[in-house]
């Protein structure tokens, strides 16, 4: 069971859109997922939300749209369009690109990005890219490395320490964890990321009744 301040699980769709215009008012509080068009991201949606709340296909770039996710009033999640080698025209990769660029440098209510990456190819170019504009606009990020099952656990906990190694250069707000959705591999960890992001760090009094922040990860 999913241990987390949020009822993920009660997730629902609002809308796609081509591009922000398009999207709900610019208030409240806005986690995006973004990543390779075969990196797992919507299966690691579902996977938080405990229904097929994105669609998933065996044809990477299916999701062509930003897709909005309401979890109440204040707070949504959002699914990016895919980047990379999906077998679509090269203009509307461009337009899925101004659409991604678009809503990372405008968005006022994105609190925090999710970048998913596969654990056997992390930090591609356009992974790299993404992450060094969102570190630019000072978007915090979560990086999942996803399909984590795939390695064993000592490979997997190499590649992680590879990974966070690589971006610590960067002097920025970013969080590494493997993940896989059909294992639930740091499936706790997203959660409470999450969390984080939207109600601020879990903080519970102590035995004396003063305040601490409790670290989740």
């Amino acid at each position: 069971m999913l241990k987390s301040r949020i009822k993920y699980h009660t997730a629902s769709f609002i809308t796609s859109a081509p591009d922000i215009s398009k999207l709900p008012a610019d208030a409240g509080i806005e986690v995006a997922f973004a990543g390779r068009s075969n990196a797992g991201k919507s299966s690691a949606l579902n996977a938080l939300t405990d229904q097929k709340l994105a669609r998933t296909s065996k044809t990477p770039g299916r999701t062509q749209l930003i897709n909005t996710f309401e979890l109440d009033e204040e707070k949504r999640l959002i699914d990016l369009p895919g980047y990379g080698f999906a077998k679509v025209p090269i203009e509307m990769k461009k337009k899925w690109q101004r659409s991604l660029g678009e809503y990372l440098q405008k968005r006022k209510s994105l609190k925090g990005l999710v970048v998913l990456m596969d654990i056997r190819h992390p930090l591609k170019d356009l992974d790299m890219d993404l992450i060094h504009w969102a570190v630019d606009s000072e978007i915090p990020i979560l990086a999942l490395l996803t399909k984590a099952d795939k390695l064993k656990q000592g490979k997997r906990k190499a590649e992680v320490l590879q990974v966070r190694k690589a971006l610590a250069d960067l002097d920025a707000d970013i969080t590494v964890h493997a993940f896989s959705s059909l294992k639930g591999i740091g499936l706790n960890e997203l959660a409470w990321k999450l969390d984080d992001w939207y109600l601020g760090p879990f903080v519970k009094p102590d035995e004396q009744g003063e305040e601490h922040t409790e670290n989740n990860e």
